[in-house]
């Protein structure tokens, strides 16, 4: 039996579920009022079974990974703790909105990044997307106006750029990890990593809280089955039987709606310069992965063209 079978007969609702479920990342930890490390080794440990029952029907029609893949897994696993870490750190100072959206310039490190070390030329488009998103950065520091939001926007925005980087650092691994498109093995052993490096990072730094007291076991638990094994599972499934313009709208919603939840559900109140470069950051995205490319081609009936 597939567990993937709802979500790749109907891509579109998986979709949106998915995207709901990763955009309530950051509330969720805020919600558990735990320790960074705290929550990232409990959403690990959480996430993970499911991730490995998928993973366990993948290599029961794929066979075994191999070593390499496996290594890349890993290291991956390594990216994606600093990614995770750093995160909780950003929302903790300038809350799940803001903290989500700057996770999400990864878009360009990754293409930057792609240049240098595997001379993967971008297109014109990430050259134009990067003065802008970094002005949207520079808005969200907090540093032009008044009324930021966050107990540090500066401090935030730094943190956010560290984890930015380090999950582009870890898509870019984890892609070479699985070109067979396996969507849970690879993913499965990189969590089990972060979590032990989360659990290995909080007891170096006196944090990691191993009993959680409830309602933060709840949340953890949330953080854990939703935001980091299905909602990634069920996009990963979904994402290839949708049309391009769907999936590049999908590419936007989960930063927007964060920030959404975050200003209903938190009392988030980003400045208007914030939200201005909130704006900007968004555009950078749509640029840079060529979504906004694909939704005037949409909108006006013209086809695209891919490079």
């Amino acid at each position: 039996m597939n567990p993937l079978a709802a979500a790749e007969a109907h891509p579109r609702t998986a979709a949106v579920v998915g995207a709901l479920a990763i955009a309530f990342s950051g509330i969720f930890y805020l919600w558990s009022g735990v320790s960074p490390s705290t929550g990232v080794f409990f959403r690990c440990l959480y996430g993970l079974p499911i991730l490995l029952l998928v993973a366990w029907g993948e290599w029961r029609t794929q066979g075994p990974m191999s070593r390499r893949t496996i290594a890349l897994c890993i290291l991956a696993g390594v990216f994606f703790a600093g990614d995770l870490i750093t995160f909780h750190y950003a929302v903790d100072v300038i809350g799940a909105g803001l903290g989500t959206v700057m996770g999400n310039v990864q878009v360009v490190i990754v293409a930057l990044v792609a240049w240098v070390v595997f001379g993967e030329r971008p297109r014109r488009e990430v050259l134009i997307a990067l003065p802008i998103m970094l002005f949207g950065v520079f808005l969200i520091s907090g540093v032009v106006g008044t009324g930021a939001y966050g107990s540090d926007p500066v401090l935030g925005v730094q943190i956010g750029l560290i984890t930015a980087a380090t999950y582009a650092g870890y898509l870019l691994v984890i892609r070479r990890a699985a070109p067979d498109r396996r969507p849970a093995g690879p993913v499965a052993i990189a969590t089990g990593v972060t979590g032990l490096c989360a659990l290995l990072f909080g007891a170096a730094v006196g944090d990691i809280e191993l009993v959680p007291t409830l309602p933060a076991h709840g949340y953890l638990l949330a953080l854990g089955i939703l935001s980091q094994s299905v909602g990634y599972l069920v996009i990963q499934a979904s994402l290839p039987r949708l049309p391009a313009v769907i999936t590049s709208v999908l590419l936007l919603v989960q930063p927007v709606t964060t920030v959404l939840l975050g200003a209903i559900l938190l009392a988030e109140l980003p400045s208007a310069f914030q939200l201005l470069g909130v704006t900007l950051v968004i555009v950078g995205i749509a640029l840079a992965t060529g979504a906004l490319r694909r939704i005037l081609g949409h909108a006006t009936g013209k086809r695209p063209a891919t490079a």
